[in-house]
């Protein structure tokens, strides 16, 4: 597997057992390769696992043991769509930018990829652990039920940009961006964007 600038372009099957990038079923675990830092997996336009390391099955295994995880296909698939498929998704990506897995955070970054030599190939997934300080969004989106526009300003809000720099963020006027941190706050009930970050530091475990 190797990149190549944007989009992302992806190396041919390996054929060997020990090679990171593997197909299910999923390896017995005394031939697992060394961990990797980060979760891969290679989705086609139907969002069905077609290739993906050991990290990825980890990830989503969390906290069970390795071994015990079903045929990757079908675990995989399952995971996929409960934890990874965004319900509202955006036109970048189907899937969320943030999850958790037991009580970890991880962060999803997403991909196009360079189909040559790989048809079915379509997206490119990165699962990576969440720093430490990384404010859970998924739960608070849930909690307060706000949209997915809602939720992007909230993500850039927390990153500290002012209304214009998310505006610019999100291609919307700022008259806009005022708009949905006010529907934001009447779901809060807050009245302020200090006290909107106050909130979820509150709210989130």
């Amino acid at each position: 597997m190797h990149t190549n600038g944007s989009p992302l372009s992806v190396a041919q099957r390996p054929n060997s057992r020990t090679d990171p990038v593997m197909r299910s079923p999923l390896c017995k675990p005394e031939g697992l390769p060394p961990r990797s830092a980060v979760g891969f997996l290679l989705l086609d336009s139907s969002l069905r696992a077609i290739a993906f390391n050991t990290e990825a099955i980890r990830v989503l295994s969390y906290p069970n043991r390795l071994a015990n995880v079903r045929p990757a296909d079908v675990f995989l698939a399952e995971r996929i769509r409960e934890s990874l498929l965004d319900r509202e998704p955006s036109r970048e990506s189907p899937l969320v930018k943030e999850f958790r897995s037991g009580r970890r955070r991880y962060v999803c970054r997403t991909f196009s990829v360079d189909t040559k030599g790989l048809s079915q190939a379509s997206i490119a997934v990165l699962l990576e652990r969440a720093p430490v300080g990384l404010l859970p969004l998924s739960p608070v989106s849930e909690q307060f039920k706000l949209t997915r526009r809602e939720r992007n300003a909230l993500e850039h809000l927390l990153q500290g940009l002012s209304n214009k720099e998310i505006a610019n963020r999100m291609s919307v006027s700022p008259n806009t961006v005022k708009a949905f941190l006010r529907l934001i706050m009447l779901k809060m009930e807050v009245s302020s964007r200090a006290a909107i970050v106050a909130k979820i530091m509150m709210t989130s475990p």
